[in-house]
């Protein structure tokens, strides 16, 4: 009977200090997780508040980093994805830099600018057009070519500029077409659903006549953001766009906003668009 006994002995000895060993063990870990200014869960990365500075986009400001541009605190950062704290100070090439308060401009295009910061050719660029509207540096979100008109957005808000031109986020463009001749219906039938442009698949999401209008006038929405689609998609049928307007972009239109005007988003539209899917 005394083997039983110890054999007892021994199988519950390890059930009393396990629990009593391992537990402490653990909470004491937790108590020590370090909170200091390297705790990564703490502030933003350094490319994004670079971006948000104005300085550069985020892709930009990575090469930055990687050549030594930029310093924190005192100290020259080159590491990937250093978060950087409310109380740190960051420099760009020696200037002192901070994040900008996000601005967001809708403008009314008109013909005979093109859509870029700046022209090597001397050419108008929308950036003329909305100079005033803001002392932080603002960027077109996507293109209109130099001949189309209507709404054109404009933001330091890189994050939101990059959901309203990815495909995936399908962001809704229409656009009203003034063609050289009448189109006909059987060409109209021939855009509805998916077309090849180029290799490559379009859908269009509708297109109709622009009602009381001669049938010169279309109506045509798409969510490509490829360039001069519109115009190719007509000409894949046999036909040249004379006009192209763009009346509405993601859940903005024109209304009371003249060619060559621009105006800030409002709050509601700001929320509205960033709560796109």
């Amino acid at each position: 009977m005394e083997p039983k006994k110890n054999s007892s002995r021994r199988r519950q000895e390890p059930k009393k200090s396990t629990p009593l060993n391992r537990k402490p063990v653990k909470k004491e870990f937790k108590k020590i997780k370090p909170t200091t200014e390297a705790d990564e869960s703490l502030g933003i990365r350094l490319n994004k508040y670079i971006a948000n500075s104005g300085v550069c986009s985020r892709r930009e400001a990575d090469t930055f980093i990687q050549q030594g541009s930029v310093q924190v605190n005192g100290k020259l950062v080159t590491e990937m994805g250093y978060k950087v704290l409310p109380t740190d100070v960051v420099q760009f090439d020696g200037t002192g830099i901070n994040p900008e308060q996000k601005r967001y401009i809708l403008l009314n295009k008109p013909k005979n600018y093109i859509t870029t910061m700046e022209d090597d050719r001397s050419r108008k660029t929308v950036m003329e057009l909305v100079a005033n509207a803001t002392k932080e540096r603002i960027y077109p979100v996507g293109r209109l070519d130099r001949n189309t008109t209507g709404l054109l957005l404009f933001t330091n808000d890189g994050d939101l500029a990059k959901k309203l031109t990815h495909p995936k986020h399908n962001v809704r463009k229409l656009y009203h077409a003034s063609l050289d001749r009448k189109l006909d219906a059987k060409d109209l039938e021939k855009l509805k659903g998916e077309v090849i442009i180029e290799g490559k698949k379009v859908f269009i999401d509708a297109v109709s006549y622009i009602e009381g209008e001669p049938k010169t006038e279309v109506g045509i929405e798409i969510h490509s953001g490829r360039n001069r689609i519109v115009r190719k998609i007509f000409e894949h049928i046999g036909y040249k766009v004379t006009k192209l307007d763009r009346v509405v972009f993601a859940q903005l239109t024109k209304k009371n906003l003249p060619r060559g005007r621009w105006r800030e988003l409002t709050q509601l539209e700001i929320s509205n668009l960033k709560m796109l899917k």
